[in-house]
């Protein structure tokens, strides 16, 4: 294989020199494990299902009371997706009415410190982002006139 080439349309690894690494590889493929990764976890629901799962098992239905907005449907199909990925745990336990169970697994309490950091971070400058967009609101404003 020459220096510089994928080995498969889906393989997203670095195949060249850090210098020449181009970021935009993976967000332009559809096949790319990465790019499949990053929307599974940055969507907003399981940034919130993550984020409250820490330290907690949570049933279904304390998950949808905390979760203002999200439905039933898409509160099923986010946390299937975040099981079948190895970042949640689904519980059943043989009771009647069935209670069910949802935890992070090992893996997913690592994605929830990166997932801690970037929330700190947001808090932490959220005053410079909101006068930022203010300028570029005026700035856009004065354009526009």
């Amino acid at each position: 294989m020459e220096d510089g080439t994928l080995r498969a349309l889906s393989y997203c690894e670095r195949t060249v020199e850090d210098d020449d690494y181009d970021v935009r590889q993976w967000d332009t493929r559809e096949d790319c494990e990465v790019r499949q990764i990053l929307d599974r976890i940055a969507d907003k629901w399981s940034l919130l299902v993550i984020a409250l799962l820490d330290c907690q098992s949570l049933r279904f239905s304390q998950l949808r009371r905390e979760i203002d907005g999200v439905s039933q449907r898409m509160l099923s199909v986010t946390l299937r997706h975040l099981e079948r990925d190895g970042l949640v745990s689904r519980t059943v336990h043989p009771v009647v009415p069935p209670r069910v169970d949802y935890a992070l697994t090992p893996l997913g309490r690592t994605l929830h410190q990166t997932i801690k950091a970037l929330v700190t971070w947001t808090e932490e400058h959220q005053e410079e982002i909101a006068a930022a967009r203010a300028a570029y609101d005026e700035r856009r404003e004065t354009m526009e006139a």
